[in-house]
């Protein structure tokens, strides 16, 4: 009797242990449900936009029509490697950085309050 008791007490923790595996796995899995979430509902979509900026921005030539952060309409001139020179009037150019770009215009295309945001 004393030596079925004692397997029985062996035997007991073992079972213990696989239900805190079950419990860790539990305890872990809203985590990384969350973290599914937040990469496709926040990390993803920002890296394709950020993508399709890198592209509209290295895409742009002498010609385009471009609008900057600071609301700077201009006509891109002369591209360089970090820079573009811009005419925004008549005798003014201004050297601006590639990455204040913010769009890229048609040539006929006005700029309204929702191109500003």
């Amino acid at each position: 009797m004393n030596e079925v008791l004692n397997i029985l007490a062996l035997a007991g923790p073992q079972g213990g242990s696989q239900q805190q595996g079950g419990s860790a796995l539990t305890m872990f899995l809203p985590m990384i449900i969350i973290f599914a979430i937040f990469y496709f509902m926040l990390i993803r979509p920002q890296q394709r936009r950020e993508k399709e900026r890198t592209k509209m921005i290295s895409d742009i030539k002498s010609g385009d029509k471009v609008m900057f952060s600071g609301g700077i309409l201009g006509v891109v001139s002369n591209v360089k490697d970090s820079t573009f020179t811009v005419k925004v009037a008549d005798n003014v150019k201004m050297e601006v950085a590639r990455g204040a770009v913010m769009k890229v215009l048609d040539k006929d295309e006005k700029v309204t309050t929702e191109d500003v945001k």
